[in-house]
């Protein structure tokens, strides 16, 4: 049996009718860009997460940047950050040209360590950019708490995060400006890239938007130096029609995430993510394979890969140690539960239409390949 990491395919079953037709919709209008569709999605995004505004753009990354660059963050300034997450994180804050602080993840949640964050803010920092990686959300009460005590400005990388919840409120709505990402394999994925930005703040809306449009007020007008990063009609309309899913597939991802840690709980050489975490929409379901670097992990994924059973590793080489960011002096130890975590981690196969028996073989291959690696470990949960 082949299970894939994810199953782009398994969605067309129950909404490929309504997504064929709403897609055809905007090939017949001739209205390919913005548009009716594009207001209609926003406003429907807005509601959903619960802020007054949600400014649509052509992907994740570009959120990031919009959002700094609405904020005046720029030349000279520092922005707090993990190096334990997709690289675009980092890449928009030297994009705006800022320079990305790093900082030390919790090894149980593998979210930013708040404790690292306080004691890296320095003169020049002007906001923090905290990652709720893998759908879990951190805790946005404590981290508001200390942006406001000295002054920052906080943007939520919700990448992976639609639909999630710290006490009881969205991710996107704690912060200055939340930024999502709607490729294909996230919770609320589009049929290509698409991007957006949520705030309550009408001045932030109002410059993300016209920076997202080439800077423009109205036609021909430009007030700044902007992008050309608007989400194409299309897939605007496929998202709307996706949107109304996305609490039946998130709760379709916590029970998978539910029934993996019962299964997973007594094999032996793993470590699984805390259960339990209110409000987490397990984007991915990610296990920990400890070992002295990399190598038993990776003949854990070789060994389920002889098994049809795809995994993915994120990610394999922290930010700070990317070629990339070699001027910033970042070394080898210097992040050191980031570089552990680069080594441990993998992802195993999680999407809302995963079946029971694919789960059971990825259980079963999981068992078998941990038994083959010949390691003594135990069984564990990140507390």
């Amino acid at each position: 049996m082949a299970v894939l990491p994810f199953d782009l395919h398994r969605q067309l079953e129950t909404m490929g009718p309504a997504l064929d037709q709403a897609v055809l919709e905007v090939l017949h209008s001739g209205q390919y860009i913005g548009g009716k569709v594009v207001g209609q999605f926003e406003d429907a995004f807005a509601q959903s997460v619960g802020t007054a505004y949600a400014v649509s753009c052509n992907s994740g990354t570009d959120a990031l940047i919009l959002a700094l660059r609405a904020l005046d963050v720029g030349s000279g300034d520092e922005v707090i950050t993990t190096a334990f997450s997709f690289f675009a994180t980092a890449e928009a804050v030297s994009a705006v040209g800022a320079r990305p602080v790093f900082v030390d993840v919790d090894p149980c949640s593998y979210l930013l360590d708040l404790d690292q964050v306080e004691a890296a803010i320095g003169p020049r920092t002007r906001a923090l950019l905290p990652v709720h990686l893998f759908g879990r959300p951190l805790n946005m009460e404590r981290c508001m708490a200390l942006a406001h005590r000295h002054g920052l400005k906080v943007v939520e990388d919700c990448a992976q995060a639609a639909g999630s919840h710290w006490a009881s409120r969205p991710v996107g709505t704690w912060g200055d400006v939340g930024c999502f990402s709607f490729f294909p394999t996230k919770n609320l994925g589009a049929a290509g890239d698409g991007g957006c930005i949520t705030t309550n703040d009408p001045q932030l809306a109002r410059q993300m938007r016209e920076l997202a449009v080439h800077g423009m007020a109205e036609r021909y007008v430009h007030n700044a130096l902007g992008y050309n990063s608007r989400l194409d009609a299309l897939q605007a309309a496929v998202l709307l029609v996706k949107l109304p899913h996305l609490p039946s597939l998130i709760n379709a991802r916590q029970q998978h995430a539910e029934a993996y840690g019962q299964a997973l709980a007594h094999i032996s050489g793993l470590v699984l993510p805390r259960q339990g975490v209110a409000g987490h929409s397990w984007n991915q379901f990610v296990v920990r394979i400890p070992g002295v670097g990399p190598r038993v992990r990776n003949q854990v994924r070789d060994a389920l890969q002889q098994q049809g059973i795809n995994t993915i590793i994120y990610y394999p080489i922290p930010i700070h140690l990317q070629q990339a960011y070699g001027s910033l002096g970042y070394g080898i130890g210097s992040l050191p539960v980031t570089e552990r975590l680069a080594d441990e981690v993998l992802s195993l196969p999680m999407f809302p239409e995963l079946t029971v028996d694919q789960r059971e073989h990825v259980v079963d291959g999981l068992r078998l390949a941990l038994m083959g690696t010949g390691q003594p470990h135990h069984p564990g949960s990140a507390p």
